[in-house]
């Protein structure tokens, strides 16, 4: 029994380590993305896919994952590659956690594609929501531009740009997430057992999602290469 017990623990402390090495590499890979992929949409405002991955951590190992790796990127950012500081720092953080945070938790809470569904949706509206509020807010701080001007560009620049960039993000997590899950749970860092209304693995099911999510991403590029036309 105790050998049992020993066993045990030992196989979760190695899944826990599992854990934090995953986690690590995708801050690292998340903060990368900022680095090395920054495409203009609008203005000064540029598209990086962090968030995506952010948002398939929050998945695979739930809502507070998201957050203190949306902290940890937003902060290594500032100090590194940002030209705005702590407002940007903060502005960084709030539109990442969001959308990541909502959708993640919603997902834990109903784990199936259609909890996913609703979780990225949830997040897409409470980010471009709020970032509107905090563009209104902070915006004219670090811009140096007069807040009657800032207010000029919410509905015709910021709107918009939070849109397709959560509706983007959305759409490359629904095609990430159940390939890359099922990796973890071949490396044993995800329970193998399926959750709760999916049947696990079989990815004809989830044909019709990636063939939406594929339009979804084909439209927002088009969109974005439009807009800078």
């Amino acid at each position: 029994m105790q050998n049992s017990i020993l066993a045990e623990n030992k196989q979760e402390t190695k899944m826990d380590t599992k854990k934090l090495v995953v986690l690590s590499l995708m801050t690292a890979l998340a903060y990368m993305s900022v680095f090395i992929v920054r495409i203009p949409v609008v203005l000064f405002l540029k598209y990086e896919p962090k968030d995506v991955i952010i948002t398939v951590a929050g998945f695979m190992f739930g809502p507070l994952a998201s957050l203190v790796i949306s902290a940890v990127v937003s902060l290594v950012e500032m100090v590194t590659i940002s030209s705005t500081g702590p407002i940007g720092a903060l502005m960084n953080f709030i539109s990442t956690s969001a959308f990541a945070c909502s959708a993640a938790l919603i997902y834990k809470k109903v784990h199936t594609i259609k909890g996913a569904v609703i979780g990225l949706a949830s997040g897409t509206l409470l980010m471009t929501v709020l970032m509107l509020a905090w563009n209104y807010l902070i915006t004219p701080l670090y811009m140096g531009t007069p807040r009657e001007a800032v207010a000029g560009m919410l509905l015709p620049v910021f709107l918009p740009f939070n849109l397709i960039k959560a509706v983007l993000n959305s759409a490359i997590t629904m095609l990430l997430y159940k390939p890359l899950s099922m990796i973890m749970k071949k490396a044993h860092v995800l329970p193998e057992a399926p959750a709760a209304g999916e049947s696990g693995g079989h990815m004809k099911k989830y044909a019709f999602v990636y063939v939406i999510a594929g339009f979804l991403v084909a439209t927002c590029v088009a969109v974005i290469i439009i807009w800078n036309l």
